[in-house]
């Protein structure tokens, strides 16, 4: 008797916002929206200097990501506008 051939299903194509949407967040703050996506320390592979203290957040140190939610330039200019902070700092920005 043949062998029946088992055929796989395609697998779904990476729909990013949905793999994104448990981490990535919008925060309201005084200057607008924000989005903030916290990035892991095993993400962390390059040396960033963070905007709200001048210091080096170092390779291998969670933080956090952000870009403006609601920005007039578009969603692509504000995603090359894109900065890393310490939590620390994100947290207590004025």
């Amino acid at each position: 008797m043949p062998r029946r051939r088992f055929h796989a299903p395609e697998p779904e194509p990476l729909d990013l916002e949905r793999a994104l949407a448990g981490r990535l967040r919008v925060e309201t703050r005084r200057d607008g929206a924000w989005n903030v996506q916290p990035q892991s320390a095993s993400s962390a592979v390059k040396v960033y200097v963070c905007p709200g203290c001048g210091g080096d957040i170092e390779v291998g140190t969670a933080h956090v990501v952000t870009w403006r939610a609601d920005g007039i330039m578009g969603a692509d200019d504000d995603l090359a506008g894109r900065r890393h902070w310490h939590a620390h700092c994100w947290r207590i920005r004025t």
